[in-house]
């Protein structure tokens, strides 16, 4: 990598370190990239998801159907797990994504008191074109870093989280 240009967050870090020399200021600018790098690409993630009439959560059920393999249907309950989701949340989801005929709710064969959620096949079709889409997308984002520079990102990263997770209920 070449030497960083200043920026936003230098100038910021430049203001506390005269207002407050006192200041521990490294990590304030490590994290403010990270948060300033996420907002902008979330922009352009979602524009993504946008142009096919779809918001960021309903991608995320469509993109966990379609990951799982045939026949591409998972219970409400793991879905809304696998997403982090409340029950209540997840139902919101199904119901837009039902009515936008992108799937449909089903009799779990092994319970019927239960169902399932399914990929109709134009939620199939929709899904694998706009995660190929966003997966272009995201390798475009970080085009700028040079594969060592993102397997050497991807490691950082992971040992951030590996470090916050292991020290979240």
């Amino acid at each position: 990598m070449t030497d960083p240009t200043p920026d936003a967050v230098d100038a910021i870090a430049a203001q506390w370190r005269r207002e407050r020399p006192d200041l521990e200021l490294e990590a304030m600018a490590v994290l403010g990239r990270l948060a300033r790098f996420e907002a902008l690409a979330r922009r352009e993630i979602e524009a993504v998801f946008t142009a096919h009439g779809l918001q960021r959560g309903e991608f995320d059920v469509l993109a966990a159907l379609r990951r799982v393999g045939e026949p591409f249907e998972l219970s409400p309950s793991v879905l809304a797990d696998t997403l982090m989701l409340s029950r209540a949340g997840m139902t919101g989801r199904l119901d837009r994504l039902e009515s936008a005929g992108l799937v449909r709710r089903i009799a779990d064969a092994a319970d019927r008191r239960a169902i399932r959620v399914a990929l109709t096949e134009t939620g199939r079709e929709l899904i694998d074109t706009v995660v190929t889409e966003h997966t272009e997308n995201e390798t475009r984002l970080l085009s700028v870093l040079s594969a060592a520079d993102r397997r050497e990102l991807d490691r950082i990263v992971r040992a951030l989280l590996a470090g916050r997770e292991s020290d979240s209920p």
